[in-house]
């Protein structure tokens, strides 16, 4: 698919019938997952318009991996639960003491993107090869990545997995197959399957307002 192409079916399904027959009638606002549909306030917030907007807006955390999920619990970019997808969720303490804590590594490619100028003092993810009940953080400069495996993704199709041990990581690659790489090839692969990954997750949403204003109508 050419770039011409891409744009053209992003426009047709991500800002087009799906999501303006979908929210017909409800008003300006969000679907938050585990609250449905939120309207918007009107309220003004400091740096509206800005990429102030964006950043994190936590105060400074020297200790971002004490209590990390009380007190990171949803994804700013998706609001999915983090301790829902406590797999797949990474954490990016960035050089000015500010945090983000998001669901997977696609929404912290968003964060990275968005706050292009806070350089990341260090970045977590966790360590699907861990037995524990909540899969512990690991840096992701000393973690192994498992990419495109059979393994289901989050925020992706192309899933990206960290693993703490090498060993751990070849031993579900032979079970489940995709390629070996570092953190940053496993981040590269996120931004290249941006757009892709962004219709699929513009349709699923779609289809949940929609199922919801069924629901709903029959209530």
């Amino acid at each position: 698919m050419d770039r011409r192409d891409m744009m053209k079916m992003l426009a047709a399904v991500g800002l087009g019938g799906l999501a303006v027959s979908a929210t017909a009638g409800q008003g300006i606002g969000v679907m938050v997952p585990g609250k449905g549909w939120v309207k918007a306030t009107g309220e003004k917030c400091f740096g509206d318009g800005t990429p102030l907007q964006f950043i994190p807006k936590t105060a400074p955390d020297d200790n971002p991996l004490e209590n990390e999920l009380q007190k990171y619990p949803k994804c700013p970019y998706c609001g999915m639960d983090r301790t829902k997808f406590h797999h797949s969720r990474h954490l990016v303490q960035y050089d000015d003491g500010l945090v983000d804590g998001t669901c997977s590594i696609h929404c912290l490619a968003i964060s990275l993107s968005l706050n292009i100028d806070r350089g990341p003092k260090a970045i977590y993810g966790a360590d699907l090869g861990s037995d524990a009940k909540i899969k512990p953080l690991v840096e992701v400069d000393k973690a192994s990545y498992l990419i495109g495996a059979k393994l289901k993704g989050v925020m992706t199709k192309k899933s990206k997995k960290a693993f703490a041990s090498v060993d751990a990581a070849k031993a579900a690659q032979k079970k489940h197959g995709g390629e070996l790489g570092t953190f940053d090839d496993a981040l590269r692969e996120s931004y290249l399957s941006m757009a892709t990954d962004t219709v699929m997750v513009r349709m699923r949403r779609a289809e949940r307002r929609k199922h919801m204003m069924k629901m709903k109508q029959k209530g």
